[in-house]
Order: C-alpha cells, then sequence, then structure tokens
C-alpha cells in the first residue's frame, strides 16, 4: 500500500533529502514551503504536488492538510522541516529577531500538529518535528533558538500524549551542525567549519541524508511503537564527550 506524506519546509537541505527518499519508495508526496518556485523545481524532479505556504498560519497549515487528504486520501505521515538559524547572544537580540525566531520554528511546528491532530484523526499515522542539539546542552549565542527548539521538544512530548489515543505518533529529531543551506554560511568559515566538527564526538559535521534517514525511520508504519521520543542525530554532540 502506498504511504501518503505532507512535508513542510520541503526545499531545504533536510526536507529535500527526506521527499527524495520518500519517493524512491513510490510515496505519495504534498511538499509545502514558502517559496513556490524552489518548491515547483523539487515537485517537478520527484513527480509530486505543492502548496505554497506560510507555515506558521494555522488557517493555511488547515487548508494544507485538508488538499493533501483531497489529492491522496488518508495521510500516513507529516514533517515539519521549517526553520532557521540565528546565532546571537540575548543583550544583542533585537524584539524582532526573537519573534521571527520563534515564529519560524515553534509556532510552526504548533500548526502542523495541530493540523494533522485533525487530519489524521481518524486513522492515526506519524508526525516528525525537528528540533536541534542546542535544546539539549548549553551552546553560546543560541538563546533564540535554543528557545524556540526546546519549545518544540515539549510540544511534541506533550501532543504525544494528546493524541496517542487516536494512533497519532510525535516524535523529534535533534540533528546537531549539519550541512545544509541554512549553515552553509558557518560552514563555509574553514575556521567555525572545523571548531564545529571538533564539537562533535564523531570529530565531523552531519550530512542532510543522515538526519532524513532517522525522520524516514519515525515515519515508517512499522515504527508504531514508537511516540514521544527526541531522538539526537548529532554525531554525540548532546550526550558524549570524545577523548582526543
Amino acid at each position: 500500500m502506498s504511504q501518503s506524506y505532507v512535508v513542510f519546509g520541503a526545499y531545504g537541505g533536510i526536507g529535500s533529502s527526506l521527499c527524495r527518499r520518500l519517493a524512491k519508495k513510490s510515496a505519495q508526496l504534498l511538499l509545502a514551503g514558502r517559496d513556490e518556485v524552489r518548491l515547483a523545481k523539487l515537485a517537478a524532479e520527484l513527480n509530486a504536488e505543492t502548496f505554497c505556504l506560510d507555515a506558521s498560519s494555522f488557517r493555511q497549515a488547515e487548508s494544507c492538510m485538508k488538499r493533501a487528504a483531497e489529492l491522496h486520501g488518508p495521510i500516513t505521515g507529516v514533517v515539519n522541516c521549517v526553520g532557521s538559524l540565528l546565532l546571537k547572544p540575548a543583550h544583542r537580540l533585537s524584539e524582532e529577531e526573537w519573534d521571527a525566531t520563534i515564529t519560524t520554528n515553534l509556532r510552526s511546528a504548533f500548526a502542523v500538529v495541530r493540523s494533522a491532530a485533525v487530519t489524521m484523526a481518524e486513522l492515526g499515522g506519524s508526525v516528525v518535528l525537528i528540533s536541534s542539539a542546542a535544546a539539549r546542552i548549553g551552546l553560546a549565542n543560541h538563546e533564540a533558538i535554543s528557545s524556540a527548539k526546546a519549545g518544540i521538544e515539549g510540544l511534541a512530548l506533550a501532543a504525544s500524549a494528546s493524541y496517542a489515543s487516536k494512533g497519532i505518533r510525535v516524535n523529534c529529531v535533534a540533528p546537531g551542525m549539519t550541512r545544509t543551506p541554512l549553515t552553509a554560511t558557518l560552514i563555509q568559515n574553514e575556521m567555525m567549519a572545523k571548531a564545529s566538527a571538533g564539537m562533535h564526538a564523531l570529530g565531523r559535521i552531519g550530512e542532510p541524508n543522515e538526519v532524513a534517514s532517522a525522520i524516514e525511520w519515525l515515519l515508517d508504519p512499522e515504527q508504531s511503537w514508537i511516540t514521544g521520543q527526541v531522538i539526537g542525530v548529532d554525531g554525540g554532540l548532546s550526550r558524549v564527550r570524545s577523548r582526543s
């Protein structure tokens, strides 16, 4: 039986890797995001449908999920890959920057969970959110993004309890530094890239496909006994200190 998935933030580094993995399994996909041109390019590659939206809008997230159900029937899984990265200490952060970080990351995750809970209530399924190792370990200059991602983990835990009776599983993956367009400006700096790699016990920066693999695993109906979990895909950053 073909599986049906909605991926918010589909054209980002992790999102596009995930979509390609799901497409190889002949899954039915609805690719959602803000940039219509980038969505269309990925959709043409994967023969998928698109939905252009602001994922932080409750109304637009609801419309997206309804459209997915109209196109493909029952939705097997939903992923929110929408996110941002802002590295500043709290005292240098403007109110606008704070609001934008919370809106892009936490509010979008909430909107996705809220809409998925309604659309998937009858048959259940899997919801996967993206947190960060920065929510689990204190990292300098990460106050805003750490707050938003920690909120996402709390959201996943509460939602997994609220919707377990409906058969809806809610989990998180929490990546470390991963090579995506979002982190490109950091990784392009050789000194910063080397320092970041050294913070991870496995001694390197992660690749989008490695995170996408974990998300794909959580989406699979075979993982029907897993909910309320935050899985670190972070090279050991949040838990391990290696001997160098």
